[in-house]
């Protein structure tokens, strides 16, 4: 765990995106070691991270943009997204194939698992070293069930050893691939 809080530390960005990447990810990392009070719990799953994550940087960063909803839906503007509204209305997708895509930290991991009473849609948060060539990049992520703790492991492990269905490769049909927030698109 340690190694990855001085992954998020590392960076010096120069530009606000890059800023607020970075803060979007300690805020991500500090919910491993103890979730913040802040985080309702009723909105504590993956999309609930993300969101407290962009939230807490945007507050952090650039404060003024919280006038105005971060996310949108079907209707406009919103406070609140599910995972699947997120992905279809704030974020905009960049490869189904890790290698190919440049990650970079704050970007997510996106998956659908088909459930009887509709899909069911999980996020990862992209926590990339400053430096790649010392470093690995981890994600972090709520696996959705109630009090469940905030999870982090590297990336490498995640597409060699997860259960099939949880593998970020292009052979997995449950990975819808890795997804970017729409205003850092530009």
């Amino acid at each position: 765990m340690t190694a990855l809080v001085t992954i998020s530390l590392a960076a010096t960005p120069a530009a606000p995106v890059e800023l607020l990447r970075q803060a979007m990810a300690e805020v991500a990392v500090a919910q491993v070691r103890r979730v913040d009070a802040r985080w309702q719990p009723a909105q504590r799953d993956c999309a609930g991270l993300v969101r407290f994550s962009l939230r807490q940087a945007y507050r952090r960063i650039a404060p003024a943009r919280l006038a105005s909803p971060l996310f949108a839906s079907r209707s406009g503007p919103t406070d609140f997204a599910d995972a699947e509204t997120l992905l279809g209305f704030s974020f905009v997708g960049l490869s189904r194939d890790v290698g190919a895509a440049e990650v970079r930290t704050g970007d997510v991991l996106a998956f659908r698992q088909p459930n009887e009473g509709g899909d069911v849609f999980h996020l990862m948060l992209v926590v990339a070293p400053a430096d790649r060539a010392h470093g690995e990049m981890h994600v972090v992520y709520h696996p959705g069930e109630r009090d469940a703790p905030v999870r982090a492991g590297r990336l490498s492990e995640l597409m060699r050893a997860a259960p099939g269905e949880w593998r970020p490769v292009p052979q997995n049909p449950s990975f819808l691939g890795v997804f970017r927030f729409k205003e850092w698109t530009s």
